[in-house]
């Protein structure tokens, strides 16, 4: 298994069965059912946006600065609306953090890229006997059902590449996406309805009886992608993605002052994606993932951090906050914060920081959750969980379950029919519910 290889449905995946489609499949009336009810879309849908910075980002000097310790770099803490102190670097975000909470006690322990994402995203250490799925896939898995309107993927990926939806079927692959939001290959050009409609039922016809034949569940997992394909091409949904449908206001919002450099951070895209990634919750997709990349700063990190990380993260966190409350949306769209683990409180003779995983911080908020709060405690330098209680990622995946209303004695099945514990028996973390 090679944990480092992200694993999702690409846009050439889809492309694969629109080809298929054009050349075989039927038509169905997509748009006018779509219309009628989108006002309903928009309706108390719960759901979820992880901001994902992969590389490990250095938690102690975002979300738990110190001072007062030779570990403590550069950056000082400022006061917020809420009741927590963060860097001077984040004073947009410093504005919103009444709405939003801090996890300062996770202490995981995979401190490795390829094992600590999968550790993150799965809420299970990585296994060669099973291949378990994102939370993301988890999300889908349960909330998708229930939202026949939903003609779009019900699990997108913005800018990276998720991880695998393990048993779950890659009906709940995350389908992924550049933080352009445009999608080639989606548009039916000059077929006409009655030919389409001629393909697909001949296309139908044949699926179906392969299905019949019993080889397996990957027929009926191809069949359900393959309609969620041809329902992409026709869908009104499609203009979540379009991005620069949005005002100019709500741009500049998003994308703050233009930041130099960074996987995600020149020109704003990092703030693009979530405008985006609040369209798409907006269209009814219950998890959408972020992916703000180039955090594995082993050498000057300061700099990186002053000039181009962290603007692109404060415009962007705040955007989405505030632009989540205005729309009403907040209270039923958790989100949340993280990479596969952070970086060490001691600084290296490269002015960077290595990898840590020994105590660490999550940002949390939405979703009807308690804003403003930093949760548990770390000791002067940085290098302890000092409170009570640490944390892994099976609790705060149950704390999203919870916000999210899916049952926290949920038990999934692996391939081989072993049960499996929603996020790996994680309890909620109280304080924030």
């Amino acid at each position: 298994m090679d944990l480092s290889a992200p694993v999702g449905m690409s846009r050439r995946h889809f492309a694969q069965h629109l080809l298929a489609s054009a050349a075989t499949i039927p038509a169905l009336e997509f748009i006018s059912h779509v219309k009628a009810h989108a006002a309903d879309l928009k309706k108390k849908q719960k759901a979820c946006i992880l901001m994902w910075m992969s590389g490990g980002p250095p938690t102690i000097d975002i979300w738990d600065l110190k001072p007062d310790s030779k570990n403590g770099g550069e950056f000082k803490p400022i006061g917020t609306k809420g009741d927590l102190q963060i860097s001077e670097l984040m004073p947009k975000t410093a504005g919103v953090m009444n709405n939003l909470s801090v996890v300062r006690a996770m202490s995981t322990r995979e401190a490795d890229h390829g094992r600590g994402r999968y550790y993150m995203h799965t809420t299970f250490v990585p296994n060669p006997t099973v291949v378990h799925p994102a939370f993301g896939s988890v999300v889908s898995y349960e909330l998708a059902p229930k939202r026949k309107e939903l003609e779009i993927p019900s699990f997108i990926s913005i800018g990276g590449g998720g991880v695998s939806p393990g048993y779950l079927g890659m009906t709940h692959s995350p389908f992924l996406v550049d933080a352009s939001g445009r999608i080639s290959n989606t548009e039916l050009g000059d077929l006409g309805a009655d030919r389409l409609n001629q393909r697909l039922a001949m296309h139908s016809t044949l699926e179906d009886n392969f299905i019949r034949s019993d080889r397996g569940e990957a027929g009926a997992a191809h069949k359900e992608i393959y309609k969620k394909a041809v329902s992409l091409m026709q869908s009104e949904q499609m203009t979540a993605f379009k991005i620069d449908q949005e005002s100019k206001e709500t741009l500049e919002l998003y994308t703050g002052s233009p930041a130099r450099g960074g996987a995600m951070g020149g020109g704003g895209q990092f703030g693009r994606s979530l405008l985006m990634a609040r369209r798409l919750v907006e269209k009814g997709v219950p998890f959408v993932e972020v992916d703000f990349g180039g955090w594995d700063l082993h050498s000057n990190v300061f700099n990186t951090l002053k000039n181009q990380h962290l603007p692109s993260l404060d415009a962007g966190i705040a955007a989405l906050t505030t632009d989540l409350k205005q729309r009403g949306l907040f209270d039923d769209v958790v989100v949340v914060w993280m990479g596969e683990f952070s970086r060490t409180p001691r600084i290296n003779k490269d002015v960077g920081r290595d990898h840590w995983a020994n105590s660490w911080s999550v940002m949390i908020g939405g979703g009807g959750l308690k804003g403003g709060q930093a949760i548990g405690e770390t000791d002067a330098d940085g290098v302890s969980v000092v409170s009570s209680k640490s944390y892994q990622p099976g609790d705060v995946w149950a704390t999203v379950a919870h916000a999210l209303g899916i049952p926290l004695d949920r038990v999934h099945k692996s391939k081989n029919g072993r049960p499996m514990k929603l996020a790996n028996g994680g309890t909620a973390i109280q304080e924030l519910i």
